[in-house]
């Protein structure tokens, strides 16, 4: 695929829902790459950490902050995500951070619901929510590995008040409770290689993956090159720098390059 743009219609829906699905926006060819790289990456390995839930169960993930010469890089810079992201945001976007998950088969933890931007308004200073985000999945991800769920169209409540929820960030459950008796619930089953893109008000989950099969993920964060936070904070994301944009084809010459030779 080359030159992806999302149409009106596609915008309006997102516009609407906090969220938008594409199927299959990666080929197998990309998306194996990326699971073979990021399965044998003992860099990434080190750097990985757990959170826990109610539960003890954990999720595995790596969040980097800045680009480098690598396939996940490749992934953040390629205009297939970058393109609608800045659509979305109606401008320049820069590179907020990318994590890789990762949920173990009947071991993976879940996630509570949240917005991401009730932690990053918080933790790092950003003064509107012109954040949007991109799942790409690695593995495919069904109701029974622990799938992302969404509130449709919670993304328009504006920010929740969050509290620390046994290690995890969790938004106000009286507030979850009436969103779910007003929304639809949506559980975002992914084949491999499909993508979903998503407002970082959007309430959304996950539960334990309780499944024989792993859900390893990439989420790939953006910010409004004009929502650059007003001011650094320890442990922060760095401030606005360009954004490497790459070539569509790029994804696959690093993933050959780092596999193969």
């Amino acid at each position: 695929m080359r030159d992806f743009k999302l149409s009106e219609a596609q915008l309006e829906q997102y516009r609407a829902d906090g969220y938008l699905m594409i199927e299959k926006l990666f080929d197998a060819e990309e998306v194996d790459l990326l699971m073979k790289i990021a399965t044998t990456d003992q860099r990434l390995a080190a750097e990985a950490y757990d959170r826990r839930d109610a539960e003890g169960r954990a999720s595995r993930l790596t969040v980097r902050k800045m680009m480098g010469d690598d396939i996940y890089s490749a992934f953040v810079g390629c205009p297939r995500l970058l393109d609608p992201i800045e659509q979305i945001l109606g401008g320049e976007a820069y590179l907020w951070n990318y994590k890789i998950m990762l949920k173990e088969p009947r071991i993976g933890g879940a996630w509570e619901w949240h917005q991401d931007y009730g932690y990053w308004y918080v933790e790092h200073a950003c003064l509107f929510p012109l954040l949007a985000s991109c799942m790409v999945a690695v593995d495919r991800a069904t109701k029974k590995n622990g799938c992302l769920q969404a509130i449709r169209g919670s993304h328009l409540m504006g920010r929740v008040d969050h509290a620390t929820v046994s290690g995890q960030m969790g938004a106000d459950p009286e507030r979850i409770e009436a969103a779910l008796e007003r929304m639809e619930l949506v559980y975002c089953e992914m084949e491999s290689g499909s993508a979903l893109f998503f407002d970082s008000n959007l309430i959304h989950r996950s539960d334990q993956n309780r499944s024989e099969l792993p859900r390893l993920a990439l989420i790939c964060s953006y910010n409004a090159a004009r929502n650059n936070p007003f001011k650094q904070v320890p442990e922060g994301n760095p401030p606005y720098s360009r954004l490497q944009r790459h070539s569509d084809e790029r994804i696959k010459q690093i993933g050959r390059r780092d596999l193969y030779t």
